[in-house]
């Protein structure tokens, strides 16, 4: 789908830079199969795919992305001034931060967003198990918490339109 329409600059940043930072809309497919296959009988993997897609098209989503991401790096190298840089670089339980950015994509789908994004920040299954592997030296503060965010989203618009379908 990302083919099919010409992306502005915010939105070619936001997918080049989940790219970069190791993620692949795949990725964030699996968890939205992972939220909903118990849901949806017949839920094909390409279902999730085209939800995920139709989350990253809108432009609060690229927002979100490209400011998270680039906190990320910045604190992954160095760049940030204290006590921000320890506070994210080392992802402090009590900041919350990266939390509500995230929050800002699942709200756009309303609040059974907020559900599946719960489970999923708890759960950590697939790909962000990985981005919260501290042991890499890189810095996933906020890409973890929008990775989820995009999956809890996709999921809540997939569950929309299967409840209008049925």
């Amino acid at each position: 789908m990302a083919e099919d329409k010409k992306m502005d600059l915010t939105e070619q940043t936001a997918r080049k830079w989940l790219k970069e930072r190791g993620v692949k809309i795949q990725d964030i497919a699996d968890l939205v199969y992972f939220l909903q296959q118990q849901y949806h009988e017949n839920l094909k993997i390409e279902d999730c795919l085209s939800n995920v897609e139709r989350v990253i098209s809108k432009r609060e989503v690229q927002n979100a992305i490209i400011t998270g991401i680039q906190l990320d790096m910045l604190a992954e190298k160095g760049m940030l001034e204290e006590p921000l840089q320890s506070i994210i670089k080392s992802d402090e339980s009590l900041y919350g931060v990266d939390e509500i950015l995230a929050f800002s994509i699942v709200n756009v789908y309303g609040s059974i967003g907020f559900t599946n994004y719960g489970y999923i920040d708890k759960q950590k299954p697939g790909i962000l198990r990985l981005l919260n592997d501290k042991s890499t030296g890189e810095c996933h503060t906020f890409l973890d918490d929008i990775v989820g965010a995009i999956a809890a989203a996709a999921s809540s618009r997939l569950a929309h339109r299967a409840a209008h379908v049925e």
